[in-house]
């Protein structure tokens, strides 16, 4: 089994690369886009209760852990919603969405892991490498979209975390 260092390791890699320099808008647009990635990757393995579940419980310690995230819902057909904390994140400081985000998405990749012997680990991993903004919403030169997975090659970043 993988220890939660492995899950740390891709989603600081994943921060690096894809959230580097983003204001709080466009960083929780990732962070939803990343949650979403993941929830789709798991659902028909795990099934909507076991995942939803999964989500209240990591969401739970997460806002115990971070207070903005209090208002993070999950709904078993759509996945965690962050519709009340995108109306106030204004207020949010990106160090601070940064921080919760990386702590929701180690906490829901190790509960997922050690739940099924790491097995997705691999594609979960994968899914998240592959969450960006696009470039244009990156420099404030487009209206602000859905952040997109691709589909791209595996690279040397993605090496040195996926094994």
């Amino acid at each position: 089994m993988l220890d939660g260092g492995r899950h740390a390791a891709c989603v600081d890699a994943w921060l690096e690369r894809s959230g580097k320099g983003l204001s709080s808008e466009s960083l929780l647009r990732l962070f939803e886009a990343a949650l979403g990635a993941l929830w789709t990757r798991t659902k028909t393995t795990l099934g909507e209760v076991t995942l939803t579940a999964i989500a209240e419980r990591v969401l739970h310690n997460a806002s115990e852990k971070y207070s903005l995230l209090w208002s993070l819902k999950v709904e078993p057909s759509g996945g965690i919603q962050c519709r009340e904390l995108r109306e106030r994140i204004g207020s949010v400081e990106a160090s601070e969405l940064r921080e919760a985000t990386r702590f929701v998405l180690v906490e829901l990749l190790t509960v997922l892991g050690n739940l099924t012997a790491e097995i997705l680990t691999p594609e979960l991993h994968a899914e998240i490498y592959n969450v960006v903004v696009p470039e244009a919403i990156r420099v404030g030169k487009a209206t602000p979209g859905q952040p997109t997975a691709t589909g791209g090659a595996e690279d040397e970043g993605k090496k040195s975390w996926r094994k």
